[in-house]
């Protein structure tokens, strides 16, 4: 079974439980919820700590209990996230188009620098040559180029493919396909197998979307022309999709029996 941080089982909790639903949630109750995936309480409030400090989350007192909410940077990540285990993992309706952006970032910037490539992967770039990166998407990414205040370090383009370039090899080059591919078949094992079995309902609802998450945020989604047959990916999508509606209602009454949520404000 993969290795899944503490982080990664909150932000999945929160998008379940507490995203857009006007409430916070209790501590103590978002410690339990954790105890119960085997994450101890010292972690899981170092990570609480870690994440308020990047202002994903805010604590605030009721009298003599402390409750956890989502800021506004938090609910925009998880707004984003929620996106990507929705969304589809093959893009159907290409155009044959690519987008290229290139960058140069002075070395001085380093840190803008990984975190440009950090933003350009969860975006579905790939790394074709050092500082071009491509996708098959028109993904907009002058916001996080703006965020960064890379806007006049970097261009862009739409453009095609031409004479000898074959857009497959291309697709092979920028992004580790055969690892992907790896991820979701043992994704496939895994939870065809009954993975987490031991567990209730709403802990195998946060360990199965944190897993795929953290499976999804290297994929690109790319059109099914760049893809090799029969993608692993469309068959653990599904199992996905199957497994988290199962679980849904059951770990939704589990939630409120446990996390203590009132209303915000």
């Amino acid at each position: 079974m993969p290795v899944v941080r503490p982080e990664a089982l909150l932000l999945t909790l929160f998008g379940d439980h507490v995203l857009d639903r006007g409430t916070v949630v209790s501590t103590g109750g978002v410690l339990g919820v954790l105890g119960r995936l085997g994450v101890g309480e010292h972690a899981t409030r170092a990570t609480l700590g870690r994440m308020g400090q990047r202002g994903l989350l805010r604590t605030e007192r009721r009298g003599r209990q402390a409750f956890i909410g989502l800021t506004a940077h938090g609910t925009e990540v998880l707004r984003d996230g929620q996106r990507k285990l929705e969304g589809e993992v093959v893009d159907r309706h290409w155009d044959g188009r690519w987008t290229l952006l290139t960058f140069s970032v002075p070395e001085s910037r380093r840190a803008d620098r990984h975190a440009l490539r950090t933003r350009l992967g969860w975006f579905g770039f790939g790394a074709l040559r050092s500082g071009l990166w491509v996708s098959p998407s028109a993904q907009d990414v002058s916001v996080a180029l703006a965020e960064l205040d890379l806007l006049d370090h970097a261009e862009v383009f739409r453009a095609e493919s031409f004479l000898w370039t074959d857009p497959a090899r291309i697709a092979g080059e920028a992004w580790e396909l055969a690892g992907i591919a790896d991820g979701c078949t043992r994704f496939l094992r895994r939870w065809r197998g009954g993975a987490s079995a031991d567990l209730d309902d709403l802990s195998r609802r946060v360990r199965l979307g944190a897993e795929w998450l953290l499976l999804i945020r290297r994929d690109p989604v790319l059109p099914p022309a760049l893809l090799p047959e029969d993608w692993p990916g469309v068959r653990a999508a599904a199992l996905f999709g199957e497994l988290r509606h199962q679980w849904a209602r059951p770990a939704g009454k589990l939630a409120e029996e446990l996390l203590g949520s009132i209303v915000d404000g």
